[in-house]
Order: structure tokens, then sequence, then C-alpha cells
């Protein structure tokens, strides 16, 4: 769907309703663990009494205070267990756009709505329009996508969609505009036809997935105070009953006791619907205009992400019951009926905690209610951060999110050669998602996808001067390590046949049967002589072929693709990443190593096993190989591939387990090493022997019982028990039990730790920014409460702290306005701001702002991937007077106004015609860029150069 992504900096070349759940941390281990300190049916708890702290966070804040204790009594854990391995941890994913396939019936490419594109939607030369594909054209060429190795076919949306959107001058052909949510969209096909498609698809082996939405429908809500509007916060505008008295939504998301709204009285903005399409949605329910937020458009960060409409799609009051149920009610429904296998779930981090909380395990037990037990959910988070991705699957309840994580790290090192150690600890950070239930082998991992373009275009534009078969090389390098690697691989529709495309969004949508789009008609293609004036069917194409022999050698080797994935070696800087893959019940070793610089290298490949044969089964390389004493197995890589060896035998069984300890647990947001979450604690244990092991970890609060919080099969054994659902100063206590491969356990000391205090952080205004007039001051808690209250403190001139208006409880961002006007304080006074959590010793950050004018530079330039379109030279140009901005010293902004066609863009602010100071996503200094998803036409760019953002509208 629509979203900003974190990219690099810079790139230069009848409703029902349910009871509230309680919101508590992810499912199985915490949740019976605090069974005896949490009301069953409650909200996050208030926090309760605090240890006594010092006034300012400290390093010992952040850490779990610790003490070591004896083992404690035996217990049916103490027999150890197995990792987790889901009915879906070896799938091999197609995902394909139903439009852009094949074009099984032309009767239906008009959708029955006439000859009109801007009435139809359809035009076959425009790449934002229908061009003509359908369920019927997958259905014919469904042995061309088995015969990838394929085992479930991912749809995205769709549903019946709002054909044209006129204010974006383009076609609902994607899916995400969907207006009724029980009936295929008519340019696709019927119901039937579906039907048709999930029976034949079932009758060969495979399954199928539906891409589906929660957060919003099509625009259909209009604005009395005007179209697409700016977001409004919450701050600004609470929400309001219908009686006119304001509260705060997510003090009773989810619950039966919501308070009824009013479209005139309940939002910051008055909802209006046209009268030809007041009835327009499907069910009924959603023509109802209270059920939207109806704030304004969002910018994708911050509270906004989360109740921001997108580009005026209407976003759905997810934290209203009504909604909850509804939702449920329409996909169980496709369960039912159509026999669904699983669901991929459009834009999950902006939908709020409790919706997840309640729909993920809803509609899964309702899918094993109905015979389907392998049934399967993954969600969309676009972002790179681990411990923020697994928060969907330990505290919100889900089974998987599309590893995003992964894609970004198979590009460094698969197309951009970067230093093979930045994949060890990639996947040294899999821990992030071990909880009771799920891990990290159940991810669906990729390579490029509909929105942020495909791995053949990150290729060409890593890579500008590599020929073809340099280009070709790589793609097949991302492909092995995304297939011997754990997670089920995703093939994006085209990239088995060389697609490559200028960008994402419509860029990298291009149709597999002949193309009459003019911007795709001069894509170059990998491995091929072909264009997309003709089909691209070739099920001889080098890649077709490269991806259906990973397929086939990974179904013969299960290992491969569900065994434990345990680092073995990373070479200093380009190189060799070597790990092992091992089943737990076979106990057979498979070494694949992965070369990604374009000459041979050799490393000497820690295993399991000494003086043991080793036996190519895939890449060139020596036939046959022979650990050492100490167990090492020397490899030689063939440029841009891998190779994999599998052992003569298995590991051999030890007769007695090896001692097992436990490291001091720790606060989640000390231990990662970009962004951490404080409301887990990670717990590590030290297993004292060199095999093949399974380490359990338990816990239990005082007087409870040992409740399995996770098991790790891969070295460094730990977990990130998630806690954000206990009080702060609430005692946990963990132990470890390892088991061997010959089936022996042993069991650590137990430590205990303390869940540490929410940390408080000021979010605006910059550090060291100027201000005047009215401050903006937001604040932000980790982890994130409905219960939080904050209020803010002032201090002028290094003067005594003094409050700032009233306290703020609406989550996620509390804020306050800072009036300054009436203080008449001369430029250069210094402020410093801070912020309490009521009822706590808890004390944010302090930001440092300076009083008087910002001093404007000499120019700014709107530097990016759309300079070239603007009329400068060449694209990424801060120099370029064509992109230079102007101020306007009425709103001190500098802006542009510029007619950009068509596309998706990356841009940044860079400052004095230089790359030496520039501002990229929510204003940060070497941020990362910002992407616009523009439709053609004017744009207008706007820069504060207070706050250094930078937006497009």
């Amino acid at each position: 769907m629509f979203t900003v992504p974190r990219l690099n900096s810079p790139r230069r070349t009848g409703d029902r309703t349910k009871p509230a759940r309680a919101t508590l941390a992810a499912a199985g281990a915490l949740v019976l663990l605090a069974a005896s300190a949490l009301p069953a049916q409650a909200a996050l708890p208030t926090p309760a009494a605090l240890p006594t702290q010092a006034a300012l966070p400290t390093q010992a804040q952040t850490q779990a205070a610790v003490t070591s204790n004896t083992p404690g009594p035996p217990s049916d854990a103490d027999k150890g267990a197995h990792s987790l391995r889901t009915p879906v941890a070896d799938e091999n994913f197609y995902f394909v756009m139903a439009d852009r396939f094949s074009n099984g019936d032309t009767g239906n490419d008009q959708g029955g709505l006439g000859p009109d594109p801007m009435v139809s939607g359809f035009d076959p030369t425009r790449k934002g329009f229908y061009n003509g594909g359908d369920l019927n054209g997958l259905l014919d060429k469904i042995d061309y996508i088995q015969g990838l190795g394929t085992t479930a076919i991912w749809l995205t949306p769709s549903f019946k969609n709002k054909a044209v959107q006129t204010e974006d001058n383009s076609a609902g052909y994607h899916g995400y505009w969907v207006t009724d949510f029980t009936q295929i969209d008519p340019h696709l096909g019927t119901n039937a036809e579906l039907k048709a498609l999930i029976d034949e698809a079932h009758a060969r082996g495979m399954k199928v997935y539906f891409d589906i939405i929660t957060n919003h429908t099509a625009d259909v809500i209009g604005y009395k105070e005007g179209a697409r509007t700016g977001y409004v916060s919450k701050d600004k505008e609470p929400y309001r009953t219908a009686s006119g008295a304001a509260f705060d939504d997510r003090d009773f998301a989810g619950r039966a006791d919501f308070p009824k709204l009013d479209a005139g009285t309940s939002f910051p903005y008055t909802p209006v619907l046209d009268a030809a399409e007041q009835n327009l949605k499907v069910p009924a329910w959603l023509n109802d205009p209270t059920l939207y937020h109806n704030r304004g458009d969002t910018t994708f960060a911050g509270e906004n992400s989360l109740y921001g409409d997108f580009f005026g799609l209407d976003d759905l009051f997810t934290e209203h019951p009504t909604v909850v149920a509804g939702m449920t009610d329409i996909y169980e429904a496709w369960i039912r009926d159509f026999g669904v296998d699983g669901f991929r779930i459009d834009t999950m981090k902006h939908v709020n905690d409790e919706f997840w909380q309640q729909f993920g395990p809803d509609v899964l037990a309702y899918a094993r209610e109905h015979g389907k037990d392998e049934f399967f959910m993954f969600g969309e988070v676009f972002d790179t951060s681990k411990s923020n991705t697994s928060q969907f699957t330990t505290r919100n309840r889900m089974q998987a999110v599309l590893d995003f994580p992964f894609q970004d790290a198979a590009r460094n090192f698969a197309s951009k050669s970067e230093d093979a150690k930045q994949l060890e600890t990639f996947f040294v950070a899999d821990d992030w998602y071990t909880d009771a239930d799920s891990n990290v082998y159940q991810l669906p991992t990729f390579l490029g996808n509909h929105d942020m373009g495909r791995i053949g275009s990150f290729i060409g534009t890593d890579n500008p001067g590599a020929d073809d078969a340099e280009r070709v090389a790589r793609d097949e390098l991302a492909h092995e390590l995304m297939y011997f690697s754990r997670g089920n691989p995703v093939v994006y529709y085209g990239d088995e046949q060389g697609f490559t495309g200028n960008g994402g969004d419509q860029d990298a949508r291009q149709t597999l049967f002949a193309s009459k789009v003019s911007d795709y008609l001069d894509d170059d293609l990998l491995g091929t002589d072909a264009t997309h004036a003709t089909d691209n069917f070739n099920t001889g194409h080098p890649l077709y072929a490269k991806i259906r022999e990973l397929a086939q050698l990974t179904k013969e080797h299960p290992a491969l693709r569900d065994g434990a994935h345990q680092h073995r070696y990373a070479s200093d800087g380009p190189g060799i990443y070597a790990f092992s893959r091992t089943d737990a019940k076979d106990q057979r070793e498979y070494v694949v190593a992965l070369n990604n610089t374009e000459e041979p290298q050799t490393a000497a490949v820690p295993t399991y096993i000494p003086k043991r044969n080793y036996s190519l089964l895939y890449g060139d390389a020596v036939q046959n190989s022979k650990t050492s004493a100490d167990g090492t197995l020397t490899v030689t890589v063939p440029p841009l591939s891998a190779v994999v060896y599998q052992s003569s035998g298995r590991i051999p069984r030890e007769k007695t387990a090896p001692a097992v300890a436990l490291q001091p647990p720790v606060s989640g947001a000390a231990t990662a090493t970009s962004a951490g979450d404080n409301g887990r604690l990670q717990v590590t244990a030290d297993v004292g022997g060199n095999s093949f092991y399974e380490v359990t970890f338990e816990a239990r609060t005082p007087g409870g019982t040992w409740e399995r919080v996770g098991t790790d099969d891969t070295a460094p054994y730990r977990v990130f028990h998630d806690v954000s659902g206990l009080n702060p100063g609430t005692e946990v206590e963990y132990r470890a039990v390892v088991l061997n491969n010959a089936g022996r356990t042993s069991v650590s000391a137990s430590r205990s730790a303390v869940v540490p205090d929410p940390v408080l952080t000021i979010q605006q205004p910059a550090e060291g920014s100027t201000v005047q007039a009215n401050v903006e001051v937001v604040a932000t808690a980790d982890p994130e409460k409905a219960s939080h209250v904050v209020r803010f403190e002032r201090s002028i001139a290094d003067g005594p702290w003094t409050a700032i208006g009233t306290e703020d409880d609406s989550s996620p961002a509390y804020t306050v306005a800072d009036d300054l006007a009436a203080r008449n304080l001369a430029d250069g006074t210094k402020i410093r701001y801070r912020a309490r959590l009521e009822g706590s010793t808890v004390v944010s950050n302090v930001r440092t702002v300076v009083v008087g004018a910002a001093p404007q530079p000499d120019s700014v330039t709107v530097a990016g991937s759309l300079n070239s379109e603007m009329g400068c030279p060449d694209d990424w140009q801060p120099a370029c007077a064509a992109a230079f901005m102007a101020f306007d010293p009425a709103d001190r902004l500098w802006k542009l106004t510029a007619d950009l066609p068509a596309g998706q863009y990356e841009f940044k602010a860079a400052i004095n015609g230089s790359w030496d100071e520039n501002y990229g996503q929510d204003g940060a200094p070497n941020g990362s860029n910002i992407v616009l998803n523009h439709d053609g036409g004017p744009v207008t760019f706007r820069y504060g150069h207070t706050t250094h953002v930078i937006t497009a509208g």
C-alpha cells in the first residue's frame, strides 16, 4: 500500500460487538504469567508505585536490577522443548497483481462501466489504470506459476474498488480503494471465478492467500471544511462524545462501552457524503461516517500515522468495537465461503495495537474451527527495525510480518556488495521474534515488491556500470540468500522474467502479457533480449530456471527451508557469509556459503562435526571436502554465487547435557544497535558446549508457576520477553533449560529482574532550534500505555522548572503549546523543556532551544530523483538553480512549486547548494530520503528552517 519507507540517504547516481480483551503482552508466557497481577478483562494496568530513582534518567534506569537464585522446583518444562516450527515454515510464495499478470477474459476489461477510461478505469496504455489482467488469466497460467516451485499464490487485494478517483487521476487496479468487501472487483472477474481458482490451486496442493485491508476504504468521505485537508492532532482537537464531552479514544479501544459519536460534533473535521455515494460501501456499516477517524491527511509520522487519511482514503476508526467486529465478520466470510488459506494484511503498523490483539486471535480461531489448521496471517510493517516489526508478532499476537529488514539486508549484501558482517549482525537479531507461539522461521522474506520496486531495478541502480551477466548473477545471489536462509521466500511476479523498472509503485507493476504502456516498453530486462512489447511467460528464462532449481533443492532437503539457521562465518568487508541449517530431528548439517564479490573467495567455516565428509549439493565447487579436527570446513566460493554442502551423517549425540547459565536480564532499549524496546527484557543464556542445542526460557512472577517465554535453537541463545503489560517495579524470575541432541537437559540457576520504568522522550522542538511565539512541545513514552498522563515543564535562562499548561493523557503523542509571546523574552534567551510521567519519578530528556528568529540559509534545494524533471542536468543536484526554493517572509517558509510527471520520487532538503548540510524524513540531519508518490501535475514543496522539515503536497 501507500506508505513512506525508510530509504537510504541520499542516492546520488448490523454489527456485533465483543468485550474488550486484556491489552497484555504477547500470547503465551506473559498472559499466563501475569494472571495473578492483572484483572482478566482490564485495559493496560495503571503503573504501580515505582522504586525510588533519580529525577533524571540514568544508565541504571535502562537496565533491570538482577539477583541470582537457586534453580526452581522441577516441572514438565525441565524436559526441554524444541524450537517452534509452525506448518507455515516452508512455503514458497508467488506474489501477483491480477490486473498485471494475464488477461484471460477481455470481456471484463471495463468492469461493466463502459468505454470511458475516467469512468471504467480501463486504459491499457497507462500504468496507473486497469490494464486487463484477471483471475481467469491466473487460472489459465497456473502451470507456469506452479512450475516455479510455488506452494502459495498471494493475490493483491481483489475486492471491488472505486474504479477511478479523479483527484488522483488514476484507477483502482491495485485493489487498495475498496468499496465492497464482499465481492471480487468486476475488472478481475467474479466470486465464482475466484472459487474456481482456489479449488484448482487446492487440487494441485497449492494455497491461495488474500491481501486484505483493515485500515481504510476508498476515498468517499469528504469534509465540510475542504477536501484532503491537513491532519489535526488529538491534542489540538480531541474526540468528543455525541453530547460534546472530550475523551481519549485510546482509553476505550475495542471496548463495548466506547462512547457514542455524532458526525456533527465528534470530529475535528465534519464528514460529508455525496448524495450518490451515501450507500456506496458494502457491508452497510461502512457507510457510517462516525466509524472513521476524520482528522485529515497523514504525513506518515507520529500520531497521524495511526489516525490520518492516506491521500484522502477514508481511515477507519479501528479503535471502535463496531469496526473490529465488522472487519472480523468480513474476513471470516472469505474463509468460510471460499476456503482462502491465509491473509497478508496491508498497512498493519498504521492500525492500533488493540485491534490486532483481538482481530488476529479471533480470525485464527475461526479458521481452525473451519478446518484450516494451517491458516496463516502476516502483516505489512514497512520498517527495517526488528525491535519494532517484531512487536506485531509478540505484543500484538499476530503470526508473522513481512520481513522488510531482510529485504534491506539482502539488497545490501547481494546488490551493493557491502560488508558480510552486516548479515551476521542482521541474523543474530532474529531473537526479537522468539516467543511462545511464533518465531522468525514463520516470516515471509522478499527482495522487492509493488510499492518499493523490484530487485532487478535495485541492482541496476546500485551497479550502473554492470553488464547483463553481472546483473543476472547478483539477482541470482539475492534469490540464493532468500531461499537458503530462514523464512518463507516470496517471488514478486515478473522477477522470474528479469523485470526491472524505473522505481517503485506504478513503475514496478508491469504486465507479464504484452504491454502498451510506453514507460514499460523501454525497460531493460535482465537475462533476455525480450521487451514488454511481447508476452513474458518464458520458462526457459535463466531467472525462472534458477528459482525453480532453488525451490526443488529446498523441497528435497527440507532443512534448508526450516532447519535451525546458525551463523558460522563472515568476512571483514565484502566476501563470504556462511551459515548452517540443521533439522532438530534429522541432525544432518548443511553448510551454506555466499560470496558477494567479483572474485573467488575462500573461508574456513566452523561446523558441528569434526573429521567428517561433506558433499557438494549446490554450486560450482569441489565435490567433496572434509572438516578438520576442530570441525572447520574449508570452502571456496566462485564470484557472486553460493555453494551448499551436506554432512555425510548426523551430528554425534552428546552423552551429557551441557551446563547453562543466565546472564543478567537487561532492558530491550539498552541492547539494540539502532532502535530498542523498553517494554521487553533481553534474557540471554550461556551454554557450555559446542553442539546442536535448543534453549527454552521460562518466567514467573512471585508465587506464580513457570511459563514458557520461547525456545531458541541458534547461538547466542536469548529471548526478548514482552513485559509491557506489567507494572514498573514488578519482579520477574527467569530460568533456562537446555536440550541437547540426545534428548538430555540441564536447568540454569534462576535470575530475577525488575520491570523497568517507562522512558519519556521529547520529540519536539529540535535540540538547539530557534523558537518564537507559540512552541509545540511533544513527548512520547516507551512502552506506550493508554493510562499514561504526562506533564510538561520549562526552565527560562537556567531558572527554576515551572509547569506548562495542563497535563496530557492523549496518547500516543503527548503535547503542550507554550505561548511565549506575552513574556517579551529577548532574542538569545535559552529555554529548556522536559516532561514528567504523573504518579512516578520518571522524567524525560531535556531539549534546549533559543528565542529568536531562525537565521535563514543562502539557499534551500529540493534535491532528489526529481531534479531532471525540474530541468536540472541530472538527479540529486543540490546546486541546481532550477530546484532552488524561494523564502516567504510572511510565514518564514521556503517554497517551490514544480510540475512533475506521474511517478515515485525521492528527495531531501539540501542547504546552501551542497550535501554538507541536508535534512530528510521528519527533519532528521542526513536522514532518510522522503518518498513522493505523485499522480502528475503541480506539487508544492515547503521547508521550515526551524524544524528542518520538508514536505510535498
